[in-house]
C-alpha cells in the first residue's frame, strides 16, 4: 500500500468534525475519535518507550499493529481482520512469556517506576487500558480483535516494566498504609 499525503494543513478539522477513512463527517468528540486518538497517543509514547527500553523489534511490531489497528478503526464498516489480530495476540502473549521466565513472582503490588524505560512502559500500559476503555464504548463484536489485543498489549507493557527493572529487581513495591508505618 502506497501512502502520499499531499497536504497536510486541509483546513477540515476547522469546524470540529472530521473525516473517517470513508469520507464520513464526523464530530471530534465522537466515542470513534477518541478512541483513534487514544490509539495514537499510544504509538506516540511508544516512540519514547523504544528510546529508553531493550526490546526494539517488538517494539516496532507493535507499532505498526497500532496503525493497522487504527486503519480499522477509521472505516466503521470495515471488519477487524480478526486472523491477522489473533496472530498478533499470539506473538504478544509469546513475548509476554519470554519476559515473565526470568522474573521473580510478584509478592506485592508494584509501583510504576525504577528506570526511565520501566517508568515509560509503565505509562504505555496505561494508555493501553485507557484505549481498551474507549474501544470497550464502541461496536464490541466488530472489533473483539482489537479489544484482545489490547488487553494483551497492556499486559505485555506490565512485564516489559519489569524486564526493564532488571526482571523485576528494582520494581518498587506498594507498601500499604499499615507496613508504612
Amino acid at each position: 500500500m502506497s501512502v502520499r499525503l499531499d497536504r497536510i494543513v486541509t483546513r477540515g478539522g476547522d469546524t470540529g468534525e472530521t473525516s473517517l477513512g470513508d469520507g464520513q463527517r464526523v464530530r471530534k468528540d465522537d466515542p470513534l475519535i477518541e478512541a483513534m486518538g487514544t490509539v495514537d497517543e499510544l504509538n506516540a509514547i511508544l516512540g519514547i518507550v523504544r528510546l529508553h527500553c531493550s526490546e526494539h523489534d517488538q517494539l516496532a511490531l507493535i507499532q505498526n499493529t497500532l496503525f493497522d489497528i487504527g486503519a480499522i478503526l477509521c472505516i466503521p464498516a470495515r471488519e477487524d481482520g480478526d486472523t491477522f489480530l489473533l496472530e498478533a495476540c499470539a506473538a504478544l502473549e509469546g513475548a509476554v512469556e519470554e519476559l515473565r521466565r526470568d522474573q521473580a513472582p510478584l509478592k506485592s503490588f508494584i509501583l510504576p517506576g525504577g528506570s526511565a524505560g520501566a517508568s515509560w512502559a509503565h505509562m504505555a500500559r496505561v494508555v493501553a487500558r485507557r484505549a481498551e476503555r474507549d474501544l470497550v464504548a464502541l461496536d464490541q463484536k466488530r472489533l473483539a480483535g482489537v479489544l484482545r489485543y489490547m488487553n494483551r498489549l497492556s499486559d505485555y507493557f506490565f512485564v516489559l516494566a519489569r524486564h526493564e527493572n532488571r526482571s523485576g529487581q528494582d520494581d518498587i513495591l506498594w507498601r500499604p498504609r499499615q507496613a508504612r508505618h
